[in-house]
């Protein structure tokens, strides 16, 4: 991109580097996070459940098998067409990032090689979760739709792989906010030698 287009962006930020109060991006991976750790585990439970419907019996919960499956599904519908605009803002933000650059992270890392492994492994998880998504659809509306048990025991454990997956890169873009100050607000005026307990009331 044209480095006078993003000067021109930049006369416009606020103390965070952006131009809007709240990150974008932080926010959307958590929803991001809840709705792919939601589908999968209503899908375990699904699973599990002639293990656990003594349990729902006792406790007057009216529930049927199909019901936590539906949950799973829909979920994981959720979780990929949010990722979009989660990894879209992500680019965005980090377009407008002015890390530190004189700081290395707990992984021995720089700036920039955060930024650009975190910025990659969003577009694979990105695909991953599509892909997780159109494996789960098959299932339900194909290969499984007959089956009492909608999903494979293969699936739920790739869905536990990929969590895994989520919290090594977002532990990268927990570097990017703590220890290279991107998009802080506290950090960035610190930086610039101005009090964020005055600033921030």
């Amino acid at each position: 991109m044209n480095p006078e287009l993003i000067d021109q962006l930049k006369t416009h930020l606020g103390a965070n580097g952006l131009p809007y109060a709240i990150p974008i991006h932080p926010n959307l991976v958590h929803l991001t996070l809840g709705l792919f750790i939601l589908g999968v585990a209503f899908d375990f439970i699904g699973v599990l459940f002639p293990l656990q419907k003594p349990i729902f019996k006792f406790l007057a919960i009216p529930v049927i098998r199909s019901n936590f499956f539906d949950a799973g599904w829909y979920n994981m519908l959720a979780s990929a067409v949010i990722t979009f605009f989660t990894v879209a803002a992500g680019f965005y933000e980090i377009m407008l990032a002015e890390p530190a650059t004189n700081v290395k992270s707990a992984w021995g890392l720089q700036a920039v090689d955060t930024m650009l492994w975190h910025g990659v492994g969003g577009v694979f998880l990105l695909s991953l979760i599509v892909g997780m998504t159109i494996w789960r659809g098959f299932q339900r509306f194909v290969w499984r739709k007959d089956n009492s048990q909608e999903v494979q025991w293969t699936y739920l454990l790739s869905g536990l792989f990929l969590m895994s997956l989520m919290y090594v890169h977002g532990t990268l873009g927990a570097h990017l906010a703590a220890e290279f100050g991107v998009h802080n607000t506290a950090d960035m005026l610190l930086r610039l030698g101005k009090d964020p307990n005055l600033l921030l009331k």
